[in-house]
């Protein structure tokens, strides 16, 4: 029955078709005697298969042209001059190199007289390219009104984890880029911060899974690189809107009895504000957002049973009440014909109240063995200034570019804490206070060249990241002595890129190689009595990748990808004050925790047609050093177990596994999507030791399983002119290191109605209808078996309006 489901799935798969790509062809004709340039040459574009001309220019009076707006495909250049002898070149573009600068091209005299040339217009084959998947947010109607996470979830091959992860080929180690640079409000190690940043915002969304070497070398499952819209119209103009939404509409499983429960059917408000006014010189851009609501991020249930017997359940609800607001805004500034800068900034300040109400049972009794309140008032915010310039050489596609970025980060968060029972009578408070600056230097080099292009760059990141603890303690405290009042983290890394590119009719060759190194260091409070010394090293490390490309035909091609990744852990992970949301589940970092490595290879295929395409990819990963969170008993109070949640490095595991994508317009008004990732996760056993609260050995036994994501998504034009969208997800169960995931699934559906000429419109939008997209994990510990069910805020339906001026 299995196979039989995963044949009909894998039949079904799916990918949007990426929008047709256009090259610049451009070069200098000289005289190849004098060497003097020639100008009002006459260059003419010819089909390879048809000998028709496509389209043509002149040269300048210093002898260059250039070709723009060219649709990929194969073409003969001709370059004709009276008096000289036609020059042929050939061209054969599939949508990955998007400028050929043919160079100098000498003509020979000739007494041969040149006849008038005809221009005409043709349109080119249109091709795709295979090294990365670029997705319109204008035809998202499921996810409308959401946030970039919510968009993201009908794109094919793409997953999520309960913290709102993007999750590619079964891994979150994913880097997020904001218009190709990394920015504080998504992270300069791993991800964060995609469900705070509008969806009505972006443009496009592309989804990378094998970088070359100018990207920077973290992220072993790709980038995904955030497009913000830019209007290209002159004059004032921009849109507003305001989305109203519910969320938590039904519960997955009832709340253990305390006063507060689990909030539900959560208001929702986003306002919002987008501006733009353009001149011949100048582009003046604002982007606002705002976010008033009540939430349920967290909704954890914990069942542990002890191997002594003892059996308890636990809930954690994270009750939140929350306000949001994100400004963007800057200008560019066209200086010359040749140059230009653009200064941007961008604010974001969240002000956050949890409150929750957690009580531990005894399922053999059903009595309650505590009663423990907490609230938590939390302000986080973010500043990222930076300057680009960019300068454009005489030649289409010569180009240096410079960029300058500095971020900081504020995180200010207090925990108020009590408990009340026959366990324990006390209050206590902690408050953590980071602030984190990132300042970060780039240049880049790009020349196109007769069949490609070489590109060379360099990079500094200066990441410094003091945190304050302040601990008041009460009676009988819960909060671990001897933890320290303060750490400083630090990471310098300098980088240097060349990359290689060759496009030729048969087929493509890129290569490149990165160097980088990195410098860090991890100073604690000397009163901290779990890790004996600061942490200090620093390491250089070589990340090449290649991709080779066979061009079947021009409906056909096949790659074939190398690349080498890290992911360095960031500041969550590496924090050594625990988290007390659940005094009995405490999740806590670890400052000694190392970077893991990856080395991956692809064989992927596109096929393309007047109507879909379907992309499949064949591929293997190998992970050093792999990191992840650790369960562990702490059983040093006579009371109660505390299950420690600690990241540690675990050695190796591997990830092998097919991704299938399709297309299809099925009729005029119905366009199917759909994907499917198999893959099988290989952990090896692991032998470590952890080091708080006290020395101890942890031990993870080999697992492997066969996994599998499968999504498909109906797009559909109905009378009246709405737009609507279904949406369906399964996730099947995988293992994990102690463990196993269990199964999940969501259908999310969307309308969207334009009025007022087209100038407005109007969304609905559900997600998760039917409320089973929470996460379920079953844990195997040293002395107990756990089953964590998080049922947090998955289900929101949406309403919203926006008009455009």
């Amino acid at each position: 029955m299995i196979k039989q489901t995963l044949t009909i799935l894998i039949l079904f798969i799916s990918l949007l078709v990426n929008a047709q790509e256009t090259i610049t062809i451009t070069g200098q004709i000289i005289d190849q005697e004098t060497q003097e340039t020639l100008p009002f040459v006459s260059i003419s574009v010819n089909d390879e298969a048809t000998n028709a001309i496509v389209t043509g220019t002149i040269s300048d009076d210093n002898g260059r042209f250039e070709i723009k707006d060219l649709k990929t495909g194969k073409y003969i250049i001709n370059i004709t001059y009276l008096g000289f002898e036609t020059i042929q070149r050939k061209i054969a573009s599939g949508g990955l190199n998007p400028i050929f600068d043919l160079g100098k091209i000498e003509l020979k005299s000739s007494a041969e007289a040149l006849d008038e040339v005809t221009i005409e217009a043709k349109r080119a084959t249109v091709n795709s390219a295979l090294d990365k998947k670029s997705f319109s947010l204008t035809d998202n109607v499921a996810q409308s009104g959401g946030s970039v996470v919510d968009a993201m979830k009908t794109m094919p091959g793409v997953a999520f984890d309960q913290e709102g992860k993007v999750v590619l080929r079964g891994s979150d180690k994913v880097v997020v880029l904001i218009d190709g640079k990394q920015s504080s409000l998504t992270g300069f190690g791993n991800q964060k911060g995609l469900s705070n940043i509008p969806a009505s915002n972006i443009e496009r969304i592309e989804i990378i899974n094998n970088p070359s070497a100018k990207y920077d070398a973290n992220g072993f499952a790709g980038i995904v690189n955030i497009i913000y819209k830019k209007e290209k119209q002159t004059g004032l103009n921009g849109d507003v809107g305001l989305s109203f939404g519910l969320g938590a509409l039904s519960k997955r499983k009832q709340d253990t009895p305390t006063d507060y429960g689990s909030f539900s059917v959560n208001p929702k408000l986003i306002p919002s504000l987008n501006l733009n006014y353009r001149t011949d010189k100048l582009n003046y851009f604002l982007q606002s957002e705002f976010i008033i609501q009540e939430a349920l991020p967290n909704n954890e249930f914990t069942t542990r049973n002890y191997d002594d017997g003892r059996n308890i359940i636990s809930q954690v609800p994270e009750n939140r009440r929350q306000f949001r607001s994100i400004i963007t805004g800057g200008v560019d500034w066209e200086l010359s014909e040749n140059d230009a800068i653009t200064f941007s900034g961008m604010f974001d300040r969240e002000k956050h109240i949890d409150t929750s109400q957690v009580v531990f049972i005894n399922l053999d009794n059903n009595v309650r063995n505590r009663l423990y309140t907490w609230k938590e008032e939390e302000i986080t915010s973010f500043i990222n200034v930076a300057a680009n310039y960019k300068h454009n050489f005489p030649q289409a596609g010569h180009s240096l570019s410079a960029n300058a970025q500095y971020t900081r980060g504020l995180e200010d968060e207090s925990y108020f804490l009590n408990d009340s029972s026959a366990v324990r009578v006390g209050r206590d408070m902690t408050n953590i206070r980071a602030i984190e600056h990132t300042t970060s230097l780039s240049t880049d080099y790009a020349r196109a060249l007769s069949s490609g292009k070489i590109e060379a760059g360099a990079k500094v990141r200066f990441r410094n990241l003091p945190v304050d603890y302040t601990i008041n303690r009460g009676n009988e405290s819960i909060i671990y002595p001897d933890l320290g009042s303060f750490l400083i983290w630090k990471e310098n890394l300098y980088a240097f890129y060349g990359n290689y590119l060759l496009e030729k009719e048969l087929f493509d060759v890129e290569a490149g190689l990165r160097a980088e190194q990195t410098d860090v260091s991890y100073v604690l409070d000397p009163q901290n009595a779990y890790y004996p010394s600061n942490d200090k090293y620093d390491y250089f490390e070589l990340f090449p990748s290649l991709r080779f490309t066979y061009k079947l035909n021009d409906k056909n091609k096949l790659s074939l990808f190398y690349n080498r990744r890290v992911d360095r852990p960031g500041e969550p992970e590496l924090r050594i004050f625990p988290k007390y949301d659940d005094p009995e589940l405490l999740k806590v970092g670890n400052p000694y925790l190392r970077p893991q490595f990856t080395n991956s290879v692809e064989a992927a295929h596109r096929y393309n047609w007047g109507s879909g395409s379907l992309f499949s990819a064949i591929y293997h990963r190998q992970i050093k050093g792999a990191y992840q969170r650790i369960f562990s008993v702490d059983n040093s109070n006579p009371d109660y177990d505390i299950v420690n949640r600690i990241y540690q490095n675990t050695g190796e595991s591997t990830n092998t596994g097919i991704e299938l994508l399709f297309s299809q317009d099925l009729t005029e008004n119905w366009k199917l999507t759909a994907s499917t990732n198999i893959y099988r996760n290989s952990i090896n056993a692991f032998e470590g030791t952890l080091l708080f609260p006290f020395v101890r050995p942890f031990s993870i036994a080999k697992s492997s399983d066969t996994a599998g994501d499968f999504k498909i998504s109906n797009s559909f034009t109905l009378p009246y002119e709405i737009e609507a969208q279904v949406t369906g997800l399964y996730y099947s169960k995988r293992n994990i290191p102690q463990g196993e995931e269990l199964a999940r699934s969501s259908v999310d559906l969307g309308l969207k109605k334009s009025i007022w000429d087209k100038k407005g419109e109007i969304t609905l939008s559900a997600s998760d209808l039917f409320n089973n997209f929470g996460l379920r994990q079953r844990i195997k510990g040293e002395g107990f078996t756990a089953l964590y069910e998080n049922y947090y805020e998955t289900q929101i339906v949406r309403l919203g309006m926006k008009y455009k001026f």
